[in-house]
């Protein structure tokens, strides 16, 4: 017997020395949230841990496990002819599921058996979860950030892409939050992960970060669209020293243009999205601007938006809550190109 039980502080230290990590948990329970790198190995599947968990409430606990164990035994088979054949004898997994570890360690068992060096996760999911949110503040005050800040088109996401591609260290929250952080920020086609998948991917994100060097981060309010930036990180990102990046008025309209290109082509998206805004300036503008969108007179309404919405907003949202923005740097990019971003992010780094 060679089976290894973890809890989930071990684990936080040694996730990167398995070779492969196994939820054995439901699709559903999988896509809500998993350990980063896991796969998907349920023990039982969505439809089938409905109908155990129907038997456990309306027969008895003993017929559940009875046909519990039959589905379960069947489903790893299957996995193990899949995955395990080709597996070497020194292949590392570490398995977990939800909890109390029932159906990882019917997984657990038989791939100990085999002769592979198993590790289980004592307390499953669960148990991890709660671990890595106690430990995102950790890596966050070891952490010493750069806030790259700037008002709404001023190239901020397209800099913090020109600096990760000089090798800089680049904690992308828009891109994990798979959003653009604004009213009109959500990305059509591609859904926002669950706030427990969202925190799971800060938290493999920070404990990557080298706290010896700057890390840049993107000036952001608490919310990313509808996923939450940790307590932690959002205090420590306000209390960091900041870069201020400016463009012009029209290097913003284009860049804007640019990436919310699916708002120039569905116009009726674009309506949608700016009924949003009713309650703050009122029916009579956001008709207006709809009447210009439909008319495909695009440009001015950005223009206007900027103006009118989305820079006093966010310069009083930045004065009230970075501490050291009065004091950032002063940025700027010739353009909105990637060259521009590249040659920016060059003097930055080579200023530090």
């Amino acid at each position: 017997m060679s089976l290894t039980i973890l809890n989930a502080a071990e684990v936080l230290t040694q996730l990167d020395t398995f070779d492969t990590i196994i939820d054995a948990r439901s699709e559903d329970e999988y896509a809500d949230d998993h350990l980063p790198g896991a796969v998907n190995w349920p023990t039982l599947n969505n439809a089938e841990r409905i109908v155990i968990g129907t038997m456990y409430k309306q027969v008895n606990q003993f017929e559940a496990k009875k046909r519990g164990a039959a589905l379960a035994a069947r489903n790893i088979a299957t996995h193990i002819e899949r995955e395990v054949i080709d597996k070497p004898r020194d292949w590392k997994p570490l398995t977990y599921c939800w909890r109390g570890g029932k159906r990882s360690g019917s997984l657990s068992l038989i791939l100990d058996q085999i002769g592979f060096r198993v590790t289980l996760v004592e307390g499953g999911y669960k148990a991890f979860r709660a671990a890595m949110l106690q430990d995102i503040p950790n890596h966050v005050a070891r952490l010493n950030f750069r806030v790259v800040c700037g008002t709404t088109g001023s190239g901020k996401t397209r800099l913090l892409h020109a600096l990760a591609a000089q090798g800089a260290q680049v904690l992308d929250l828009e891109g994990l939050a798979r959003h653009r952080s604004s009213v009109l920020g959500a990305i059509p086609g591609t859904p926002q992960p669950t706030q427990k998948h969202f925190d799971s991917l800060i938290w493999d994100a920070l404990r990557r970060l080298d706290s010896t060097r700057p890390v840049y981060v993107e000036s952001e309010s608490k919310k990313v669209g509808n996923v939450a930036i940790p307590t932690a990180l959002v205090e420590r990102m306000r209390a960091s020293p900041c870069l201020d990046l400016t463009l012009p008025m029209a290097e913003r309209v284009a860049l804007l243009m640019e990436d919310y290109a699916f708002f120039v082509k569905d116009h009726d998206h674009f309506c949608n999205r700016l009924d949003v805004l009713t309650v703050i300036r009122g029916k009579a503008v956001i008709e207006a601007w709809k009447a210009q969108v439909r008319n495909n007179a695009i440009e001015p309404v950005v223009q206007e938006l900027l103006q009118v919405h989305y820079d006093p907003v966010y310069l009083q949202s930045m004065q009230r809550n970075f501490v050291q923005y009065p004091q950032a740097l002063a940025i700027s990019a010739s353009d909105r190109s990637q060259g521009a971003m590249e040659q920016l992010a060059q003097t930055l780094l080579a200023a530090n």
